[in-house]
């Protein structure tokens, strides 16, 4: 299944996303770099009534945000410099994973033996300067 949406249509896309993946809760994005996953995470967050500001968490690892009902967390996890499993370990990463909370996971690839079976994989293709294209890999 995918999805092709101009960049000024960000939000609508993470709307259609959200609408895909039902009750998953582990979602990997994968795509070259540059290619739009943490402002489409940010467009999810917004999505999900995160309040405040967010960016991305290449070097803190994982950033937490909370929900405007103030009962519920979103983990933006960027597994770019991870080294592996050790290290993804000691930044939290299996406790943020396994917290039930809704994980937005930029760089999968970098440690798949810490994602579950379920978990929800994307590809964001870029398809022109003002395009992109989303394919869900395993829906």
């Amino acid at each position: 299944m995918s999805h092709t949406y101009p960049l000024s249509q960000i939000d609508q896309a993470a709307q259609w996303l959200l609408g895909q993946i039902g009750s998953a809760r582990v979602i990997c994005f994968q795509g070259e770099m540059g290619a739009g996953k943490t402002t489409l995470i940010q467009a999810i967050c917004r999505q999900k009534g995160v309040e405040g500001s967010f960016g991305s968490p290449t070097y803190p690892i994982i950033h937490e945000y909370g929900l405007a009902t103030g009962d519920a967390v979103v983990y933006h996890m960027d597994f770019y410099r991870l080294s592996g499993v050790d290290e993804a370990e000691r930044s939290g990463v299996g406790e943020a994973l396994h917290s039930g909370a809704l994980c937005l996971v930029e760089w999968p690839e970098r440690v798949p033996e810490m994602l579950s079976s379920d978990a929800v994989w994307v590809q964001i293709h870029v398809v022109d300067t003002d395009s992109r294209s989303l394919q869900l890999l395993n829906k």
